[in-house]
């Protein structure tokens, strides 16, 4: 795979060692802003800022242009007016400059003039051999490489979710939201009006990315249309896809023709190119994460029997209305199962499935012994777990058991781990665990689970619908391994 990745023409756009940089300035700007989020990430490679009236740019040493430089550097990142960005390209190729980023503005989103400049754009980079990314985008978050080239600061850590996106700001501002999960980017891409690297180079890239394990797309119109579909049901063989296509509804075609001048087509169209690659549809941005976060930590589950497991009744019903309105089943636990709860479960609880204690007879259980006895029935495919914990109810409990108020906190903190660490572990099953809540995910009790990876959703509808885009990748993937064999 790496050998592969080096390979790939698009790899130092990605990857680069050394960087010409333009439109950075002493003044606010686009330049300076980018520049900085490039310096904050701990960049390592070699910066050479471009300017030809000023030897000196926010502190560091600018060159007058590329032409001056004591190297030819991978990558050129572009930040300045439309009309300047062709003949700056066209110096960068005679310098031997192979990648480029063009964040500029200005080109065929905005009408006939701007489409000929763009045009102009595309002949430069076939003429040298270049391969480049815009105008019109924010290029390129590579986690890993500690290279970014967007206007926000990345807030999380290095993590395992690839990105293809038609609008920048998608990129950015999924950074806070994803942190807040324990989530992160490997690589995402900004592509622009895609006048030459598009979603169907950046989709092959990924494929071969070894730090990514989920790809998620934000798609307004595909250009490509056979090429995408035979690249992503090549990609979606080893690595599961997730898109969000905004373009179906004549509203949403509309926009994203004003914002980088793609051009959608019909709901149902995508809907069937989707399936037949393998690639799996989310209707919000928040499901676009929702299954890129189960598909990329979550076993495969070996069928559609979901155990919901509840302390509450109306979550219980709400979870088991969910999952049956998601196409999942919930089936009856078996009897060597029922038979090993007893000595924990409550006289007036329901082995039935929800499984629901109603209160918790030994209070370790609800996280370790019945997951656990309900994980090794043959009938439980997936443990959908509903997670009520107020920490509140921690504090108070030890108050009342006689712990000094300075120990409480401590004593809180560890059954929290504890508790986390218990339902971590049940992944020792090979079977997709979940947690699900209608308390705010914000909660300690619920973040402690969070960092111990557990997935934990809001609501009833998310999880169940998380858990049948896992089911229904595991089955394309059963499905074309066996067209593969036969």
């Amino acid at each position: 795979m790496h050998d592969l990745l080096e390979k790939n023409a698009i790899h130092r756009l990605v990857t680069p060692r050394s960087v010409a940089f333009y439109g950075a300035s002493d003044k606010f700007g686009m330049g300076s802003v980018i520049l900085n989020q490039l310096t904050a990430l701990g960049y390592e490679g070699q910066i050479y800022l471009i300017h030809p009236k000023q030897t000196e740019v926010m502190g560091r040493r600018a060159w007058p242009s590329v032409s001056d430089l004591p190297e030819t550097p991978d990558l050129a990142v572009v930040v300045l007016p439309a009309k300047v960005v062709g003949p700056i390209l066209d110096e960068c190729g005679r310098k031997g400059v192979r990648s480029a980023i063009v964040v500029s503005g200005g080109f065929k989103e905005t009408g006939a003039e701007g489409a000929a400049m763009e045009a102009e754009l595309r002949e430069i980079v076939k003429k040298h051999n270049m391969r480049m990314i815009g105008p019109n985008c924010l290029g390129v978050l590579n986690t890993h490489h500690k290279f970014s080239t967007n206007t926000l600061p990345y807030v999380g850590s290095p993590g395992y979710i690839g990105l293809v996106s038609q609008s920048g700001s998608f990129v950015t501002q999924m950074f806070g939201p994803l942190a807040q999960r324990y989530l992160g980017f490997s690589t995402a891409f900004s592509v622009g009006n895609e006048a030459d690297v598009d979603l169907v180079d950046c989709l092959e890239y990924l494929g071969e990315c070894p730090h990514t394990r989920v790809i998620a797309m934000y798609i307004e119109g595909i250009r490509r249309g056979r090429a995408f579909l035979e690249t992503a049901r090549r990609v979606s063989a080893k690595k599961p896809i997730v898109a969000y296509y905004v373009g179906g509804s004549e509203t949403g075609g509309r926009a994203g023709l004003s914002h980088t001048g793609a051009m959608a087509g019909p709901d149902r169209l995508y809907d069937g190119i989707f399936r037949q690659a393998g690639v799996i549809r989310a209707e919000t941005i928040e499901e676009v994460f929702d299954f890129c976060q189960v598909l990329g930590s979550m076993p495969a589950p070996h069928g559609n029997g979901v155990v919901v497991l509840t302390d509450s009744g109306g979550p219980g019903a709400a979870a088991a209305d969910a999952c049956g309105r998601a196409g999942l089943n919930l089936p009856r636990l078996d009897q060597e199962t029922k038979d090993r709860l007893v000595d924990v479960f409550p006289t007036t609880g329901s082995l039935n499935n929800p499984v629901d204690l109603t209160f918790h007879r030994v209070p370790t259980a609800y996280v370790d012994d019945i997951p656990k006895a309900i994980l090794a029935d043959e009938n439980a495919d997936m443990l959908l777990m509903y997670l009520l914990m107020p920490i509140e109810v921690f504090v108070d409990a030890f108050r009342s058991m006689g712990v000094g108020e300075d120990e409480v906190a401590d004593a809180a903190v560890k059954i929290m781990e504890e508790q986390s660490e218990a339902v971590s572990s049940l992944n020792q099953f090979g079977k997709p665990v979940m947690g699900y809540t209608f308390r705010p995910l914000a909660d300690e009790p619920i973040r402690a689970m969070m960092k111990k990876g557990v997935v934990v959703l809001p609501g009833t509808r998310r999880p169940a619908r998380a858990l049948k885009a896992l089911l229904t990748y595991a089955n394309y993937k059963k499905r074309e391994s066996e067209r593969t064999l036969g």
